[in-house]
């Protein structure tokens, strides 16, 4: 079993911050199937690019592309904030 004792939800993290995708937790097995369709797969760097004025959705870049999630979906993706975010 994984230790996700350093882990956050994607929706939790501030604009310019870069994380390491650790697991997908909750929601039905195609619900989680898409997302990992969408290429948010463990292991993948992602960075929080901006989000909306009203804070929903929120952007992100991830192996060369731009992905707008709502903020309910990124609540489900577990990440390791990575040190040392310049931004």
């Amino acid at each position: 079993m994984k230790n996700f004792c350093n882990t956050e939800r994607l929706s939790e993290l501030e604009e310019g911050t870069k994380a390491r995708i650790v697991g997908i937790r909750g929601g039905p097995p195609t619900y989680r199937q898409r997302l990992l369709d969408l290429g948010l797969t463990p292991g993948t760097i992602v960075k929080v690019n901006r989000e909306a004025p009203l804070g929903d959705p929120i952007e992100l870049e991830l192996k060369g592309y731009f992905l707008a999630l709502r903020r309910k979906d990124a609540w489900h993706i577990l990440v390791e904030p990575l040190p040392n975010n310049p931004e």
